[in-house]
């Protein structure tokens, strides 16, 4: 194992420094302005030019910069978390494919080479979902890689649809736009292949299912790599749905999902399945804002939830690496006792989700609700968007008490402390920045700051809600409401909403029936007519005709002589 450390901490180095280095030339290009769009042709075919493009400007490099900087931290964390791992190479190279392929993604302004970056990060998740190697896992593997394939087939369609342009570069045509129907078929393919990749309802049981990963895949899964690949990529077609009705689409679809992923982790015990809800949240968060055309503000929350999602899932990490594998929060309790560590980064992440004033994710959420209070937007969209709000800080309150305030509940022998100092030192890095990254980021991506002129009653509007919604998660947990729905027979309602309104049902019967459909389909197709009537069959028919033809040509000297007397005969009676 000393090997693993050793490379890890090799791979930690190397990561770190290129993070830096885009980070620095990011920030360089932001104050100056620049962008450097860089062609190479490959091959020429026919008179036809093969050619690889790279974008690199502001947006591309920091966000390289923050995917590498977590990557980094992330690899550091496994090379203790996947200690008795016996592969443990193989789960290095996987995860380093990831995060290659997020980058090629990242960097890539033509359609062709954005896909081959998205069907990278759809095939290597599904590479991890199913590392464990278990029936559960499969089962979330195929979920994931087939919710993935309809983005990926959306990607295609649009692909195919701008042959017309003669240019896969978005940003080449990108102001010479005209809303005209080629346009809005290309930008309804774009924004649906980024809900499946954003896990937009319908799309939303794979987020979850995906928690049969490692936990190290999932805090790079969630934080800034697969689930933000659909954001991004809206990010940079922002044109194509702005002033339009795709944008109201968008927001309906955003909210909607804001609120089913806030109300149902409420209802969920499992740690790491209420922590992916919650990234479910922040992603209809972000889309609802897209929606407005504040594509910046967008950015901005995408780099600071980065932050503190990496974090959230490394301690949640710790805590099942110290509870033997369990992962109800049930039985967590009184943590502070045995890992105080853990509870103090844990309660730090939590509260930047909340948003709490002066932590990373203050900056980000606050603007984006304030801007929102501005928009002009119907009663039934601002109340849901902000009782969605209220919902997130109350399941992150509610994680905190199962984790601080509530009775332990594990065996009662037990050996339950802060050992894991290589995962701690990841974790403590992550701390800092997620404090420290928000103020800074705010500083760096806006010089001139934002200026949002609504009343006051709107401006305590935001603080009110988060204590609202703190208040309501501890009360909640604190009378245990979830057992007194049980006990006044609300069964099906708790399986309601504990269940994400049934939609991994509905999602594993539509594919059931699918599957069905072409497994009939190569029982009567590929194992039936066209065995009769294709090869299998040509070769009977071929194999009876040469048998026939042996036969006859063994007997020929009978029929010749069946013949001749047969024709004296005629002969004689004429």
């Amino acid at each position: 194992m000393l090997y693993y450390f050793s490379l890890c901490n090799i791979l930690l180095l190397y990561l770190i420094l290129i993070s830096l280095t885009f980070l620095m030339l990011g920030f360089y290009f932001i104050m100056n302005g620049i962008i450097y769009f860089i062609e190479y042709e490959l091959f020429m075919l026919n008179g036809s030019q093969v050619i690889m493009t790279l974008l690199f400007d502001w947006m591309s490099l920091i966000f390289m910069g923050f995917v590498l900087f977590i990557s980094s931290l992330i690899i550091y964390y496994s090379s203790e978390y996947m200690s008795g791992d016996k592969y443990l190479d193989r789960f290095i190279i996987l995860v380093l494919m990831f995060i290659f392929s997020m980058m090629f993604m990242i960097i890539s302004p033509n359609l062709i080479s954005i896909l081959l970056g998205w069907d990278g990060l759809g095939l290597v998740s599904y590479c991890l979902v199913i590392y464990y190697q278990n029936i559960k896992s499969f089962n979330a593997g195929m979920i994931t890689a087939l919710s993935n394939r309809v983005g990926d087939s959306m990607l295609l369609m649009s692909i195919a649809w701008m042959f017309s342009y003669g240019s896969w570069n978005y940003f080449m045509y990108i102001d010479f736009f005209s809303f005209n129907f080629d346009v809005k078929i290309i930008g309804l393919l774009i924004v649906i292949s980024a809900m499946t990749k954003s896990a937009q309802i319908p799309f939303s049981p794979w987020l979850p299912a995906a928690m049969a990963a490692p936990t190290p895949v999932s805090s790079l899964v969630h934080s800034s790599t697969l689930v933000t690949a659909g954001v991004y990529l809206l990010i940079r077609f922002n044109p194509l749905y702005l002033d339009s009705s795709l944008s109201l689409f968008m927001l309906f679809i955003s909210l909607i999902t804001m609120f089913m992923s806030g109300f149902c982790a409420n209802y969920e015990f499992d740690l790491k399945k209420i922590i992916a809800l919650s990234t479910l949240s922040q992603l209809g968060l972000m889309m609802s804002i897209l929606s407005f055309g504040y594509i910046y503000l967008a950015y901005f929350h995408l780099l600071t939830h980065a932050l503190f999602k990496a974090l959230l899932f490394m301690c949640s990490g710790v805590v099942i690496h110290s509870f033997k594998d369990c992962q109800d929060i049930r039985y967590l309790g009184n943590l502070y006792i045995q890992m105080p560590l853990t509870c103090i980064c844990f309660t730090i992440s939590s509260l930047c989700l909340c948003g709490m004033p002066f932590l990373s994710g203050f900056y980000s959420k606050d603007l984006i609700l304030e801007l929102y209070s501005s928009c002009y937007i119907n009663m039934f969209s601002y109340f849901l968007y902000y009782f969605s709000t209220g919902l997130s800080v109350s399941y992150s309150i509610r994680l905190i008490y199962y984790l601080i305030i509530s009775d332990f509940s594990f065996y009662c022998y037990h050996s339950i402390y802060d050992e894991g100092w290589i995962m701690l030192k990841g974790m403590f890095i992550m701390v800092i920045v997620s404090i420290f990254g928000g103020s800074m980021l705010m500083w760096l991506l806006f010089p001139t700051p934002y200026l949002v002129i609504i009343p006051f009653y709107l401006k305590l509007m935001v603080l009110l809600i988060c204590l609202f919604g703190g208040w309501l998660g501890y009360m909640i947990n604190k009378f245990n409401l979830y057992d007194i729905m049980i006990n006044l027979n609300y069964n099906n309602l708790c399986s309601y909403f504990g269940f994400m309104w049934f939609m991994p049902y509905i999602t594993v019967k539509i594919s059931y029936i699918y599957l069905l459909m072409g497994l009939k389909l190569n029982k009567s197709g590929d194992y039936g007519w066209f065995e009769m009537l294709g090869g299998q069959g040509l070769f009977y028919m071929l194999n009876d005709f040469s048998l026939k033809n042996q036969n006859i040509q063994n007997n020929i000297f009978n029929l010749f002589y069946i013949f001749i007397s047969f024709w004296f005969i005629l002969l004689f009676l004429m």
